[in-house]
């Protein structure tokens, strides 16, 4: 009988863990969830506008840039990341989005960063917001933030997507937004 109150205890105290992390991941239903998240990409968005002054004109000419200022991904063989945003059109929310990734393999560390995908036509812009979930494909287009300026015309009409990653910090080399899917989430 110990041997069974031992579980249930152990099965209780494992049920309010994954509980709180849970909480913790929630989207700030009955919060105010959209005005933090909009706070924090304003933020992000200055900060890439003042320190890559060439990301203006392409969030200029983008349909609409979905903005993700923090994603916290850790990982001990699995491992996994998370993050939440919003879609803005014309410098307008429109939405709010997660970012969550889960991965399997030789992975150590953990890392946080932001970034930003610049839909560039309005076709990519329509797929992203009809998805149930969107993950970044073969059609994205990487750019340096600090080479924001330089991305021709030739590049804008032929990405639909650009990513750019920025303000990394932490123990896992090289940020990519491979297997990172985007969901709409109600904050």
């Amino acid at each position: 009988m110990i041997h069974t109150s031992s579980l249930s205890r152990r099965g209780l105290m494992l049920g309010l863990g994954a509980s709180a992390g849970l909480a913790a991941c929630g989207n700030g239903v009955g919060s105010r969830g959209g005005d933090t998240i909009d706070a924090r990409v304003d933020s992000t968005r200055e900060f890439l506008f003042s320190r890559y002054p060439g990301t203006q004109d392409l969030a200029a000419k983008a349909a609409g840039v979905l903005y993700i200022p923090l994603l916290t991904e850790a990982g001990f063989g699995i491992g996994g990341g998370f993050g939440r945003g919003a879609l803005r059109i014309n410098g307008v929310t429109v939405d709010y989005y997660a970012a969550a990734r889960a991965t399997i393999g030789f992975q150590i560390g953990a890392q946080q960063y932001a970034h930003a995908l610049f839909f560039m036509t309005e076709q990519a812009l329509g797929e992203f917001r009809r998805a149930d979930g969107w993950a970044v494909g073969a059609d994205a287009r990487y750019a340096l933030p600090d080479k924001g300026g330089s991305i021709g015309k030739e590049t804008t009409e032929t990405s639909p997507v650009i990513a750019l990653v920025f303000g990394q910090s932490g123990l896992i080399a090289g940020a990519t937004l491979s297997g990172i899917k985007y969901t709409r989430i109600i904050p």
